[in-house]
């Protein structure tokens, strides 16, 4: 793929994503978390090239969202579904989800959402979910009781690069390899022409190890299971409690890790606890030896009475003998028993066997003395055979743990994305039901929405539409089950009339938010919707006050090029008689009516000023009313439900006809009149 065509990625961009082990693939999949990891890539970005390669493979101009307050929509039905995701990576990864207009893209989401409508996210999910995270590539492993050795540079340089794990050295000759096999554990000799040489230790001549370094460092494919043992049994739970099919064995993946520790440690293996128990405690296992020993020693000489005759004594002394000597003809029973101790407690404490008891033997003995001490020489020889045998041990059993987990790589990172995008369709799902949502009906523009938003049962215009069933808003103020339903269908341009505080703008609010989630792919709060697949949305929010002469100016340019622009879009437009004086705005906005409706355009005016734009208008323009029912102490009963063809009355109205009503005189009705 080259990344340049990607729209909004330039040529930096473009290096940064190159230095990623997979981009395509994270690209491909919307993998917010791995693009992240390019230098430079923060989150909002990352979500944004996922985008833009999304819309690149299904040839999607984007644009919808065309003003500021779409956008803000936009971000709001983004909010609600983040919520609701229990993972970082399900939150970052619904930043792909935007309102595409290529039809292709918003199928594409719809199959996955008919999936995720029928998930459960149940609290047994949930908890599982919480420890899912995308997977570690763990770095700067470092196994140090083997090293690989080779004659020649190029293989040396080779090596260090495809196995930086192990020490590399350079070597002239068979003597510099026993040199290393004394100080490692285990030398790989990359030179062919060293097979069959006779080396003390253990020297495995292997010339094809570059090529093949999981061979040779089993270490890195159990630090990737060790360090992902959390998530990787999660994920296991997840599927479990998710009832989904995993793709690998999951007994053999929780075997596999129940046997390395998270430092990639071999766990479970009996003789080699054993070894390294040893190794660990073996200086103070040598300490207790002596104590053992000088204890023996000290109460034998205690309960031994030694008498030394005076021509004895004069001829040892004069033979230069010393008081050890003297030890050595009166204890040498106590002495030797008291070596043994020392061993036998050692070999028992040790656990030791065969050749290591036998080296353990050399660590005490020689000529009687008193205290006991240990022979540093042996004892350093005994540490580095269990040393040894301690890192064959476990290299042996990395190797085989390693081959039966190699086979489970792959689909264990596949049980990961699985869970990880499951949490998704979770979100997903729990947006649909906390909102008691629908998946929308898509018409085409040439066949229109039918007024009543059914099929076939009255007379469409052809025109691009919309036709909303009990849509109630999710980002209103109040519980959600407190929002009352909302009815209500367009074609072409309409102008919405009511009282204040009728639910005017949250009905754009809703109608905005349908539309933009409808062409994200996803389900919408509404009982039943079938809309057009619209270009564009233009929402334009109540301004606050009459605008100066250079913002006013700002405006009309803005709403030029609004109905200079393509066919298809969805005008939403609240109050726009508050920039100017209401005698003109009346006009501009009958003139700006007139250009959208020689165009396939659907348009939502909400106006104080419906009466006076229709009287100004050259063209038959639908005028529909939030009707308000009444007053009753004070408040306002209200049909949220827009009425069609009608022009609501105003709150001043309803209250003079209140005062009308519950007074004799003339002066309220003549100025109900009025009306």
């Amino acid at each position: 793929m080259a990344f340049e065509s990607i729209p909004g990625v330039g040529e930096k961009t473009a290096d940064a994503l190159a230095e990623l082990d997979d981009p395509e693939t994270a690209l491909n999949q919307g993998d917010v978390l791995t693009l992240m990891e390019a230098p430079g890539i923060s989150e909002g970005r990352a979500a944004a090239i996922a985008r833009g390669a999304i819309r690149k493979r299904h040839d999607d101009p984007g644009g919808l969202l065309a003003t500021t307050q779409a956008r803000d929509l936009y971000e709001s039905i983004l909010r609600l579904l983040q919520e609701r995701a229990v993972t970082t990576y399900a939150e970052k990864r619904l930043k792909t989800l935007y309102p595409a207009t290529a039809a292709s893209r918003i199928e594409e989401v719809r199959a996955t959402v008919d999936d995720a409508l029928d998930r459960e996210p149940t609290p047994e999910l949930r908890d599982a979910l919480a420890d899912v995270a995308p997977l570690d590539s763990p770095s700067g492993l470092r196994v140090r009781e083997r090293c690989l050795a080779t004659t020649d540079a190029e293989r040396y340089a080779a090596a260090r690069e495809a196995v930086p794990e192990l020490s590399a050295e350079v070597v002239d000759d068979g003597h510099d390899i026993e040199e290393l096999a004394r100080s490692y554990a285990t030398v790989i000799v990359l030179d062919e022409a060293f097979a069959g040489g006779d080396f003390t230790g253990d020297v495995r001549v292997l010339p094809d190890a570059v090529g093949s370094p999981e061979a040779v460092v089993p270490e890195r494919l159990l630090a990737f299971f060790a360090e992902n043992r959390e998530t990787l049994l999660a994920a296991a739970r997840v599927h479990r409690a998710g009832g989904l099919e995993p793709p690998l064995d999951l007994d053999a993946l929780t075997d596999g890790l129940s046997r390395v520790d998270e430092d990639g440690t071999i766990v479970g293996d009996a003789e080699l606890e054993r070894l390294a128990t040893a190794v660990d405690d073996l200086d103070a296992a040598v300490g207790t030896a002596e104590s053992v020993a000088n204890d023996h020693l000290r109460d034998a000489i205690k309960e031994r009475d030694v008498t030394i005759e005076g021509q004895d004594f004069l001829s040892l002394v004069e033979q230069g003998a010393r008081v050890d000597s003297l030890l050595a003809r009166e204890l040498d029973d106590a002495f030797d028993a008291a070596l043994q101790k020392a061993h036998d407690h050692l070999v028992d404490s040790l656990d030791l066997t065969g050749h290591e008891a036998e080296l353990a033997d050399h660590i005490f003995g020689g000529e009687p003395t008193f205290p006991v001490s240990r022979r540093d020489d042996a004892v350093s020889r005994l540490n580095t055979e269990l040393t040894g045998s301690r890192d064959r041990r476990s290299a042996e059993l990395k190797a085989d743990l390693a081959d039966e987990l190699a086979a489970l790589k792959t689909p264990a990172e596949k049980l990961v994305r699985n869970a990880l995008e499951l949490d998704v369709e979770l979100a997903i799902a729990a947006f649909a039901q906390d909102f008691n949502c629908t998946m929308p009906a898509f018409v085409d523009a040439a066949d229109g929405v039918d007024a009543d938003g059914s099929e076939g049962e009255t007379e469409s215009s052809g025109r691009p539409g919309f036709a909303i069933e009990g849509g109630r808003s999710p980002i209103l103020d109040v519980d959600f089950a407190a929002v009352e339903p909302v009815d209500y269908t367009v074609e072409g341009v309409t102008l919405l009339s009511g009282v204040n505080s009728g639910g005017k703008t949250s009905l754009l609010d809703l109608v905005g938010l349908i539309v933009i989630a409808a062409q994200m792919g996803l389900p919408v709060p509404a009982e039943q919707v079938r809309l057009s697949r619209f270009s564009e949305l233009h929402y334009y929010a109540k301004s606050q006050g009459t605008l100066d002469a250079g913002a006013f100016e700002s405006t009309l340019q803005e709403f030029g090029d609004l109905v200079a622009g393509a066919e298809g879009r969805l005008v939403l437009v609240d109050e726009l008689e508050s920039i100017t004086e209401p005698g003109a705005s009346a006009k501009l906005i009958a003139g700006i009516l007139e250009a959208l409706d020689q165009q396939q355009t659907t348009a939502v005016f909400v106006s104080h000023l419906a009466r006076e734009i229709r009287e100004a208008a050259d063209i038959d323009v639908a005028v529909d009313g939030i009707e308000a029912e009444g007053l009753v102490d004070g408040e306002l009963q209200v049909n949220r439900s827009p009425v069609k063809e009608h022009l609501a009355r105003s709150t001043p109205e309803l209250i003079v006809e209140k005062l009308a009503t519950d007074d004799d005189g003339t002066f309220y009705q003549s100025l109900l009149e009025k009306f």
